[in-house]
C-alpha cells in the first residue's frame, strides 16, 4: 500500500473519487495569466493544510513544491537522483551515505544544506511531539527504533540502521526536505504550552510564505475557489542544454464542487487534462479528434478501494467510541465475511466501471511484486447470498417475518456507511452497496460527506461505523506499515489513541492485528525477496480472512490529455504529472 510516487509512498487517505486532473476555463484567468503559459487542474475539496510534515488527506499541494533526496520514476518505478546526486549503500546493509548536489537552493534563494537534511529527520520527524505519519514507516524492527541520521560532511548525510531495514533507501529518499532556517525557530512552546510547529503554515496561511525545494511555490489560495503556483525560480532541475525547468511558468489548482463539473468544463475546451472515470470513457473517446486530446491508459489503477468497519472497543471518558451492540456485529468475523460475500462486484465493474476494471481483493497493489493473486492461493468472496446468509445465521443473527436482519437480542442490524462527497463514483458505489447489503436484509444508510469532515472522523473523533474510502498504492509494500501497525497513526479501522487526544479506555488489539504488525516488522527485517514475498503472502492471507478491509474494484488509470501539453506520460503510479517539471505548451489557445 504505497503512493502513487515516492513522496506518496506514506499512506495518505484518498477519497473514492475519480480524481480530476482539468483545468478551469481559461476566460476566468484571462485578467490575470493571459500572458503566463499555465496549464490548470481541478481538486475536489481545498487543501487541509500547508504543512508537510503534518499532511495526512488529499488534497496535497506538497508533490509539487518539494522534493526529497530521491525521485521515483513515474513509469519504471526505478528510484532516481533528486535532491541528492548519488547514493552509497555499505556492504552490511545498515548504512545509506547520500551526497547531496552543490548550489542548492530554497525557493527564497537561501542555501538548502545537509543541515536542512539533518533538521527535517531529527527535529520534525523523529520529534515524538509532532504527529506525523512519516514517522511510522521508518521505524525499524520490533523495538520501533529509528535510523539515525548523522551529518558526514557539507554535502554528505549518513543514514544507519540498527539493523537490516530494506526500505529505508525508499523511505530515506522519499521524505521532502524542510528549510530549516525557517521552522526551527517554531520548535518551541507558545504561551498556553502548545508546540508552535503544529500550527505554522496551516491552511490560513500566506502561501507566499511557505518556503519549498520543488518544481514550483505557491503565489495565492482562494478558498472554495483555486491554489496558484509558479515556477521556483531556484529550482535545481535543468536540461540537457541547460535549459531551466520546469518550462511551464504558471499552473492552477482549480477547486471544483464535483468530478462531473470538471468533466463539463473539460468537455468545454478550456482543460489541459482529466482523469478518466470508466463510465465516461466512451463518451470521451468519441470526442477524442474533435476536443484535441488523446486518452492515455496505463493499465490497473495503483491503490485500493475498500469498506472497512470501526472494529474499535475502547472508549473515551466512559463513553463507548462506537456502540456496543453494533461493535460486537463488527467485531464478529462471520459478520464481515458475510458483508463480503453479498458484495456483487461483476455488477459494479458492469454497471459503474462499464466493465473497465477488475475485483480488488488484496491490500497490496497488483503491480506490486509482493502481490498475492488469487490463483496464488489468495481467499476471495465471491458474490453469493446464500453463502452470506448462512454466516450470519451461524453467528446466531435471525431474519424477522418482513425479511430484516436481527441479532441474537433482535435489535435490527441498520449501520450508516459514510463515503467522500463530490463523487459520481462514489456516489454509484455506495447506492449499490446500500441494495447489496439489503439482499441479506441489513439497512445502510449511505451518507456521503465532505473530506476534510470525513478526516476529523477518521483521526480524531472516531465516530463512525463504517467507510468507504481509497488509499493510494505502490510498490514497496512496508509504505502501509502504518495502516497495519497496531499503533500507526494510519491504522483507523482500530485507531490508537494520539498525541495531545483524550485517551481511549479497554481498547483491544486481536490476535491476528497484531500478528499482521508483527509480520510487517519482519518484512521489513528480511533482505532476501523470496522471503519477503512469502512474509507479505502470509499478510495477505490475513487481511482476507478476517476482513479489516473488504476490497471492492481495481479500474483502469486513464487520462485524457489535451495534445497541446507536450511531454505527458500518464502512469499508474505517477499519474499524469509526475514528470511536470519537463511539459511544455504547444500552441495553447489564449
Amino acid at each position: 500500500m504505497m503512493s502513487t510516487c515516492l513522496r506518496r509512498i506514506l499512506l495518505t487517505l484518498l477519497l473514492v473519487v475519480s480524481i480530476a486532473l482539468s483545468a478551469c476555463s481559461p476566460a476566468q484567468f484571462r485578467t490575470e495569466a493571459a500572458q503566463v503559459p499555465r496549464i490548470a487542474i481541478s481538486v475536489t475539496s481545498d487543501p487541509k493544510t500547508f504543512n508537510e510534515i503534518l499532511s495526512e488527506e488529499y488534497p496535497k499541494v506538497f508533490d509539487y513544491i518539494y522534493e526529497g533526496l530521491l525521485s521515483q520514476n513515474g513509469i519504471t518505478a526505478e528510484l532516481e537522483p533528486a535532491l541528492a546526486e548519488f547514493w552509497e549503500i555499505s556492504e552490511d546493509n545498515l548504512q545509506i551515505i547520500f551526497t547531496l548536489r552543490e548550489g542548492l537552493k530554497w525557493s527564497d534563494g537561501e542555501p538548502l544544506t545537509v543541515d536542512d537534511v539533518i533538521f527535517t529527520f531529527n527535529d520534525l520527524i523523529f520529534n515524538e511531539k509532532i504527529p506525523t505519519s512519516n514517522r511510522d514507516v521508518l521505524r525499524i524492527g520490533d523495538t520501533g527504533a529509528l535510523p539515525e541520521v548523522r551529518k558526514l560532511d557539507d554535502r554528505r548525510v549518513a543514514f544507519i540502521s540498527p539493523e537490516p531495514f530494506a526500505p529505508l533507501l525508499s523511505f530515506a529518499g522519499a521524505m521532502a526536505i524542510m528549510p530549516k532556517h525557517v521552522l526551527e525557530q517554531y520548535l518551541t512552546l507558545d504561551a498556553q504550552g502548545n508546540l508552535r510547529f503544529l500550527s505554522v503554515w496551516n491552511a490560513g496561511t500566506d502561501p507566499k510564505e511557505v518556503v519549498c525545494n520543488g518544481p514550483y511555490r505557491m503565489v495565492s489560495y482562494t478558498p472554495s475557489e483555486r491554489v496558484i503556483f509558479e515556477r521556483n525560480p531556484y529550482y535545481w532541475r535543468k536540461d540537457a542544454q541547460g535549459n531551466q525547468q520546469p518550462y511551464i511558468e504558471r499552473f492552477i489548482w482549480q477547486i471544483v464542487e464535483s468530478s462531473e463539473s470538471a468533466l463539463v468544463q473539460f468537455r468545454s475546451g478550456g482543460m489541459d487534462a482529466i482523469a478518466v472515470a470508466p463510465q465516461n470513457y466512451s463518451l470521451l473517446k468519441q470526442e477524442e479528434e474533435r476536443g484535441d486530446f488523446k486518452i492515455q491508459i496505463a493499465g490497473p489503477a495503483f491503490g485500493t478501494t475498500f469498506i472497512s468497519f470501526n472494529l474499535n472497543q475502547g472508549k473515551r471518558n466512559g463513553k463507548p467510541l462506537i456502540d456496543p451492540v453494533k461493535s460486537r456485529w463488527f467485531n464478529t468475523v462471520a459478520f464481515r465475511q458475510a458483508v463480503a460475500y453479498a458484495l456483487d462486484r461483476n455488477t459494479m465493474i458492469n454497471n459503474i466501471y462499464r466493465g473497465i476494471g477488475t475485483p480488488q481483493h488484496s491490500p497490496i497493489s497488483v503491480q506490486s511484486p509482493y502481490y498475492l493473486s488469487p490463483e496464488a492461493g489468495l481467499k476471495t468472496y465471491d458474490y453469493n447470498l446464500e453463502k452470506a446468509k448462512a454466516l450470519l445465521e451461524g453467528a446466531g443473527f435471525q431474519y424477522n417475518s418482513t425479511g430484516e436482519l436481527l441479532d441474537k437480542d433482535s435489535n435490527q442490524v441498520r449501520f450508516t456507511l459514510l463515503g467522500g462527497s463530490g463523487s459520481q463514483t462514489a456516489d454509484a458505489i455506495g447506492t449499490q452497496i446500500k441494495r447489496d447489503l439489503a439482499a441479506i436484509g441489513i439497512q445502510v444508510d449511505f451518507q456521503p460527506i465532505s473530506f476534510n469532515t470525513l478526516v476529523d472522523k477518521l483521526n480524531v473523533t472516531l465516530e463512525w461505523e463504517c467507510i468507504l474510502i481509497s488509499f493510494s498504492g505502490g510498490i514497496e509494500p512496508n509504505g502501509g506499515a502504518n495502516f497495519w501497525q497496531p499503533n500507526g497513526r494510519l491504522h483507523m479501522f482500530n485507531l490508537a489513541s494520539q498525541p495531545g487526544q483524550t485517551p481511549i479506555e479497554g481498547r483491544i488489539v486481536a490476535d491476528w492485528e497484531a500478528e499482521i504488525g508483527r509480520l510487517y516488522t519482519q518484512g521489513a527485517r528480511e533482505l532476501d525477496e523470496t522471503k519477503r514475498k512469502e512474509i507479505y503472502a502470509k499478510t495477505q492471507q490475513i487481511t482476507q480472512e478476517y476482513l479489516p478491509c473488504i476490497y471492492l474494484i481495481n479500474p483502469l488509470s486513464m487520462s485524457a490529455i489535451r495534445n497541446h501539453l507536450q511531454g505527458a506520460k500518464h502512469s499508474a503510479l505517477g499519474g499524469t504529472l509526475w514528470n511536470i517539471y519537463e511539459l511544455k505548451l504547444e500552441d495553447k489557445p489564449a
